[in-house]
Parts: structure tokens; sequence; C-alpha cells
């Protein structure tokens, strides 16, 4: 191999790579409107984090594994 073939290749390499993560980027950003928009989750409400992060807060999120388990502890 010369080494023009090296930088080639690597040319090309690094040309995919960056449409690949310009893909996945684009496609992040299209998850999280598309989440916002459905009613999913609500990011505006992280950008308060900074400020509400006293213990005595209210979390921003319930934690749904530990609703379905004291469900369960009530069922038995």
């Amino acid at each position: 191999m010369d080494m023009v073939d090296i930088r080639e290749i690597q040319a090309y390499a690094y040309f995919f790579f960056t449409i690949f993560l310009v893909v996945i980027l684009y496609s992040y950003t299209y998850h999280l409107y598309k989440s916002e928009k459905d009613g999913i989750r609500n990011y505006e409400k992280y950008g308060e984090l900074a400020l509400n992060d006293e213990l005595t807060d209210a979390p921003l999120e319930e934690h749904k594994k530990v609703e379905k388990e004291e469900d369960k502890k009530g069922e038995v």
C-alpha cells in the first residue's frame, strides 16, 4: 500500500464517520422534540433542576418501578 492510498482511506473514513455522527445527532434531536410534543416528557422542567436541588424539593418525576412494587405488596 502506498502512503497516498492510506490517506485516501483515512479521508473516506473521516467523511463517512462525520456523516454518521450528524445522522445520530439529528435523530436524537428529533427524538427529544417528538417526545416533548407527544407529552411523554417535559424537558423545560429539567432547566430548573439546578435551582431546585434541595432534599426537600419535590422530585421531577415519580419512579414507576417503585409504584409497581408497592402495588404488588398491596395485592399479596
